[in-house]
Parts: C-alpha cells; sequence; structure tokens
C-alpha cells in the first residue's frame, strides 16, 4: 500500500461543541465565538498550550471577520505568536483543513490544529451589490442622504437566506437537487427513511454508551447533541411530508435529511514528533492517502463526487472495499448517501465513469457510520469534516492495528473529499 506522504502524518481525535438544533440552544453563538471553548479545551492538551499552526474554516460568510482562524485564536486568549489561517471547501471545509495541515508538517512544524464552525440558525444578511455601491457612493457624498435611504431600503436590496444556501449557479439548494439526483438513482422514500431511523438510532446508542464522551466539550446551554431522537421510529418519518419537491413525488424529508444546525469541530493533524505532545489517552490514527475529486453537477448531480474519488483513492492502493474495516460517509441527505453506494455498487458503472477497471467486491454496509451519522448528529457545515474525521479516529483505534477506514463528504458544488486511514 502506498502512501501520498514522504513522512508519517497522523490525526488525532480532537474536541467539538454538543451540536444544537437550529434556532435553539446555541444560536446566540456565532462561528467566531462558538469556536473559541473548543479551541480552549483542545490547547490544554498540550504541556503548553501550544500548537505550531491553526486552520480553521466556516461556509457561511461574515463580514465581522476576514480571518477567521486568527480571530477565534486571539479571542480564546492562547499565546498570539501562533500563526492561524482559514479556510474554506464547503461541507468539506475542516477535512480539506486537516489535508491542507498535512502537507505543512515539517521544518519544525509538527503539531496543527484544524477544524470548523458554522451557526446555521443566524446566517448574515447583506446588500445586493447594486443596493452597497448605491449607499456608498451616497455616504461619500451626503452622509445624511445616506442615513435617509436607507430607510428606504426594499426586499429587493437584500441577499437574503430564504432558499436555503441555494447553490448560486443554479439557484437551487441541495435538497432540491438530491431530489433529482435521488429520482435518477431509484432512490425510495422508504429506503431513506429506514437510513434515517438507523442513523438516529446508532447516534443515540452511542451517547447512551459513552462514545461521544471525550469527543465533546459541553456548554452550558447545551452538554450533548440536540438532535438525536430516542424516540423516532418508521412510522414517525413516513408521516412527514416531502420539503422540497411538492409535487407529489418528492421524498426528501426533514426527517431524512441532516437538519439545519450549530456547532464547531476540531481535530489533530500531527507527524510522529508531534504525536509524542500530545496525551496518550488521545486516539489517533495514519493519515494514508487522500482525494478530493469534483464532477459537472449539472451532469452527475451537486452531491455525488465522493462516488468517483472512493474508487480512484482505493485503486490507488491496492485496495478493495472488504479491506476497509470502517465507513464514515457523510450523511447531508439520507438519499446522498444511498445514491453515492448505489453507484459503486452498480456493475460497470466505476470503470465507465472513474475509469478505473477492477472489482472492488461487495460494498459491507455492516461497516458503514457505526455511531451515527449528519442525518442524526447534525450537519454545521464548516464542523463536519472535523467531527467525522474524530468519530472515524476514535473507532479506528479500538480495531486491531493495521485496520483501515475511509472518511467520505460531499460538498456543494460537485465536490467531494475522502481520506483514507490506518490504525499504526
Amino acid at each position: 500500500m502506498m502512501t501520498r506522504f514522504n513522512k508519517d502524518v497522523f490525526l488525532a481525535a480532537g474536541l467539538r461543541t454538543p451540536f444544537g438544533r437550529g434556532g435553539g440552544a446555541l444560536a446566540n453563538y456565532d462561528a467566531l465565538s462558538l469556536s473559541v471553548p473548543v479551541v480552549q479545551a483542545m490547547a490544554r492538551h498540550l504541556a503548553n498550550q501550544r500548537p505550531d499552526l491553526v486552520l480553521w474554516g466556516t461556509v457561511i460568510p461574515n463580514l465581522g471577520w476576514s480571518n477567521l482562524a486568527r480571530e477565534i485564536w486571539m479571542d480564546a486568549l492562547l499565546d498570539p505568536t501562533v500563526p492561524s489561517y482559514s479556510v474554506i471547501l464547503a461541507c468539506a471545509t475542516s477535512m480539506t483543513a486537516a489535508f491542507s495541515a498535512a502537507g505543512m508538517l515539517g521544518g519544525g512544524t509538527d503539531i496543527i490544529m484544524v477544524g470548523g464552525s458554522e451557526v446555521m440558525s443566524r446566517p448574515p444578511v447583506g446588500l445586493t451589490a447594486v443596493a452597497s455601491d448605491r449607499l456608498r457612493t451616497l455616504f461619500l457624498k451626503d452622509p445624511a442622504e445616506a442615513v435617509a435611504a436607507l430607510e428606504k431600503l426594499t426586499p429587493a436590496d437584500f441577499i437574503l437566506p430564504a432558499k436555503g444556501w441555494a447553490n448560486r449557479i443554479t439557484g437551487r439548494t441541495m435538497g432540491d437537487h438530491m431530489e433529482e439526483t435521488a429520482k435518477e438513482w431509484g432512490i425510495t422514500r422508504e429506503a431513506q427513511d429506514k437510513w434515517a431511523y438507523e442513523s438516529h438510532k446508532r447516534a443515540v446508542d452511542a451517547w447512551q454508551n459513552g462514545f461521544f464522551s471525550d469527543l465533546v466539550v459541553p456548554l452550558p446551554e447545551l452538554v450533548k447533541d440536540a438532535n438525536p431522537r430516542p424516540d423516532t421510529s418508521l412510522e414517525k418519518l413516513a408521516s412527514l411530508q416531502p420539503v422540497f419537491d411538492r409535487s407529489g413525488r418528492g421524498t426528501l424529508t426533514a426527517g431524512n435529511s441532516s437538519p439545519i444546525t450549530d456547532g464547531a469541530a476540531g481535530l489533530w493533524v500531527v507527524s510522529a514528533a508531534g504525536r509524542k505532545r500530545l496525551p496518550d489517552s488521545l486516539p489517533t490514527a495514519r493519515l494514508v492517502d487522500f482525494e478530493i475529486a469534483a464532477v459537472d453537477f449539472r451532469k452527475d448531480g451537486l452531491l455525488m463526487a465522493t462516488c468517483f474519488a472512493i474508487p480512484r483513492l482505493l485503486d490507488r492502493n491496492d485496495l478493495s472495499f472488504s479491506d476497509i474495516a470502517l465507513w464514515e460517509i457523510h450523511e447531508a441527505f439520507a438519499a446522498q448517501l444511498l445514491a453515492n453506494v448505489a453507484a459503486l455498487e452498480k456493475p460497470g458503472w466505476i470503470a465507465e465513469r472513474t475509469g478505473v477497471r477492477r472489482d472492488f467486491g461487495r460494498f459491507p454496509w455492516e461497516r458503514l457510520n457505526p455511531n451515527g451519522g449528519s442525518v442524526a448528529i447534525g450537519h454545521p457545515f464548516g464542523a463536519t469534516g472535523a467531527r467525522d474525521l474524530s468519530q472515524a479516529v476514535k473507532e479506528l483505534a479500538k480495531m486491531p492495528k493495521g485496520s483501515r477506514a475511509v472518511v467520505s463528504v460531499c460538498a456543494d458544488g460537485g465536490e467531494g473529499a475522502v481520506a483514507l486511514l490506518e490504525n499504526s
């Protein structure tokens, strides 16, 4: 098996906030303030509370800051000489932050804190370029007239999140796009509800069994994830109405889609030397390889890039599906997970669409998302990659040495990121 790196790169499980429901307990934070307690708690993993570098990101833009990572670090009142910068790749933001960090190890940089955050409850409201130009010109010429013009703004002057963070090019939401993909791949409402039920059940069980206890920093407002529903059932899920396609043919509901969520999550990316600076209690895994893929979402679907990335990653490392002991696949929607795996399972699809001509064998559904996924836990865009990776590292650390995991996160714009990890 090859490795992408000419050095050992390890991921160590980080910390995250509890994930809160949109409009709920964490709604008074923003992406900056919600990250501070995570960063402070992770810094305490180090004897001197000083990593060599910090990478952090968020997806929904905010004019209140230009370098979120640096603002978080300074507000955390930690060593101001630690460099920090921001990254973004839609829902894969904090996963690609880990990949970026891996390439920066060496030359005295041995331990990097990465992560991301999102408070989807409070999307900023902005002005259109036309309205901004008009007001800026007025303020330069006549501030009093500009103030009066503020009172005359109309809804047409604002950029509103009314379409749920719609794709700029198509003007449609991820759910709108996923309805099309679900129909194309024949993903039924029943299959989506069944997966959603399993995701909730597994997340609830994981909380009850203590799996998340050392991965989550309790906050005064919330001590555990608010989204997993212990009282859900297939009957309750089946009673929900579609929320994107209401023509009578829709299958995506609030129950089988990831909910609007607030949260922040972090992760460690370290060299062999940096690994020795972390507590022995922190689970670690080697980052063997990664793949970032992009597709023409007008043809292949907005959230389908990962099924192109996975075969290429496995083929490069001479692995089959059965060689992977753990699969962590992000659940933006139950339909998205099901459609991506359907593509991997469809005879001839991998060879035709990815150019990889080998038989990967049966996909091991029994190894997929054992502690629940985003449909149940929630999906704060910038935080999901770090949550998925930390969750995978901890689960993988319980397995025999040499066990491998694949972690996969789809992203808006027809992109996706996939990591190959090994317990070593």
